[in-house]
């Protein structure tokens, strides 16, 4: 997806690239995989704000996309590549042989009328998937499973590529795109390829309002409140932050770990930590 620059006729364009989106092949998408999805304003199910910088956007549909490709040895041809207002990647709409549609996230260079497969016995060629046990060492795949049967976890945003390093016992070795190196089940689930939209970086909103459509709100630093509103506010004039950069509810800020060290989490399948 190459992008494009448009007339500088104002401060707000003058930067503002836009994508081109001569890789979408239908503004029409499918309606049996739609789902509704209302606005939560960042609120929860009591009503309070849960996260903030939530509100407004565009009207939007859920998109149900195929992330398990459990649907095995059967043939699928690709009826069409469509913007998903939900992800920053296209997806793509795959017809069975049986009659079943479903959606997947397109990877890179795959064009309507390709047909693709997943299961043990598929090909390794862009945009098929297979268990990690069958894919050859240094291939590059995307939607990976980490729990077995879960559906793909790992490598879903545009652009996204994981490089397959090694296999040894149950467990194949996996480079992400973070730098972060970590061990997967040999049987986990793969997708052959990189992920399509890999131009998605360098596009430039522009202007504040771009942001806004996305649904995200503005974020005021903590040193320009109150000191009744957070720990960095208050002071005459301009502050130093005073103490440790902090959170508005008076936890750490800037490089606090705050993954949970229990039992059940997948600490122990890292084998190098991301790059900072």
């Amino acid at each position: 997806m190459p992008t494009r620059k448009v007339n500088p006729t104002s401060a707000g364009r003058r930067n503002m690239s836009l994508a081109d989106y001569s890789d979408i092949t239908t503004s029409t998408p499918e309606k049996s995989l739609l789902r509704a999805k209302p606005k939560t304003g960042g609120r929860n199910n009591l009503g309070r704000l849960t996260v903030r910088h939530i509100g407004g956007g565009h009207k939007q549909k859920y998109r149900v996309i195929d992330f398990k490709r459990d649907k095995h040895d059967i043939p699928a041809v690709v009826k069409t590549i469509e913007y998903d207002p939900n992800r920053n990647c296209r997806i793509s709409l795959l017809q069975y042989a049986d009659g079943e549609k479903r959606y997947i996230l397109t990877p890179h260079t795959v064009k309507v009328g390709e047909k693709l497969m997943s299961g043990a016995a598929a090909e390794i060629k862009n945009g098929n998937a297979l268990p990690l046990r069958n894919i050859p060492l240094g291939t590059m795949v995307h939607n990976v499973e980490l729990t077995l049967g879960r559906g793909g976890q790992l490598g879903r945003s545009a652009g996204a590529q994981i490089q397959l390093l090694a296999k040894e016992g149950k467990y194949a070795t996996l480079r992400l795109p973070s730098g972060e190196m970590r061990m997967v089940h040999l049987e986990c689930m793969a997708t052959i390829g990189q992920l399509s939209n890999p131009d998605y970086k360098n596009l430039r909103l522009g202007k504040a309002g771009r942001t806004r459509w996305l649904g995200i709100k503005p974020t005021n630093r903590g040193v320009s409140m109150n000191a009744i509103d957070h720990p960095h506010g208050g002071g005459e004039g301009k502050s130093p932050i005073g103490g440790k950069p902090q959170t508005p509810w008076g936890k750490p800020a800037m490089g606090y770990k705050t993954r949970r060290g229990k039992s059940y989490t997948s600490d122990k399948f890292i084998v190098k930590r991301r790059t900072k």
